[in-house]
């Protein structure tokens, strides 16, 4: 019954994917997602930062 409700959350995912990527063509979209997977890993890194930072006593 879980993988049921998997399937439902999965196909939402996609669902919402297509409707987001809109008149881009799917190979075209890659480099949307991966522009996005990169700015989520640089503000990753920067908070990470920024938090070691702060803790050294340079106040930001």
């Amino acid at each position: 019954m879980a993988q049921k409700e998997q399937k439902s959350f999965e196909e939402a995912l996609w669902e919402t994917a297509t409707k987001l990527r809109g008149s881009v063509e799917s190979s075209e979209y890659k480099h949307v997602v991966l522009s996005l997977i990169f700015l989520k890993f640089v503000s990753d890194k920067f908070e990470v930062r920024r938090a070691e930072l702060i803790a050294e006593g340079f106040g930001i």
